[in-house]
Order: structure tokens, then C-alpha cells, then sequence
């Protein structure tokens, strides 16, 4: 079954409306460091395998990077690894920035 493909701004709906989330960065340390959406936890994505335990099966795991390639790899992984509720970002952080958050840097 093909991962759930969300939109920035249906993102950000989701936010506004309060719903439950874990917002998973895939990014590397030093992205996130530079710009990162408000309550997101980075796992970079070579890290995933082995921090699984990490993260609940039951959550909605939305999953973020820079333009939504390395995202759909985690998403893809984290499906086939049996997670339920997990969505790729389309665009990334980068459709966050244009879409939803002009306060975030962009790179």
C-alpha cells in the first residue's frame, strides 16, 4: 500500500486543528539545526533502522525533509516496518517555508 502524500498546507491544517501528530525530521543534524518546523524530532534518516523503538506504531508520523525525497524512503521503511499512520511531506521543509512558515530560512 502506497505511504499517504500530504501537502503543506494540509499539514498545517492538521496543526491548526490540534490534531495528534509526531512530526518525524529526517534531516541531518545540521539542517535541523539551521531550520526546522516547531515541535519536530529529528532521527536523520540512516538512523531510522535503529531507533525504531523510538517511535509508537499507534502516533499519525508525519515525515519531513528537505524537498520529500529522503522522507519517502523513511516513510516507505517505516510502512513496510509496520507502521500504520505515516505520511510523506510533499516538498519537504523547503513547501513549508514557501507555503505555511515565510519566518523559516530557506537553503
Amino acid at each position: 500500500m502506497p505511504v499517504k502524500q500530504l501537502s503543506a498546507l494540509a499539514l498545517n491544517n492538521k496543526i491548526q486543528q490540534k490534531e495528534k501528530l509526531f512530526l518525524l525530521d529526517v534531516r541531518e543534524q545540521s539542517e535541523f539545526q539551521y531550520t526546522h518546523i516547531a515541535n519536530s524530532v529529528l532521527i536523520p534518516l540512516n538512523q531510522i533502522p535503529n531507533r525504531l523503538g523510538e517511535l509508537s506504531p499507534e502516533d499519525e508520523i508525519i515525515v519531513i525533509c528537505h524537498h520529500g525525497m529522503r522522507s519517502q524512503q523513511a516513510a516507505n521503511f517505516l510502512a513496510q516496518s509496520g507502521y500504520k499512520n505515516v505520511a510523506n511531506l510533499i516538498g519537504g521543509i523547503d513547501a513549508w517555508s514557501c507555503n505555511c512558515d515565510s519566518s523559516l530560512l530557506r537553503y
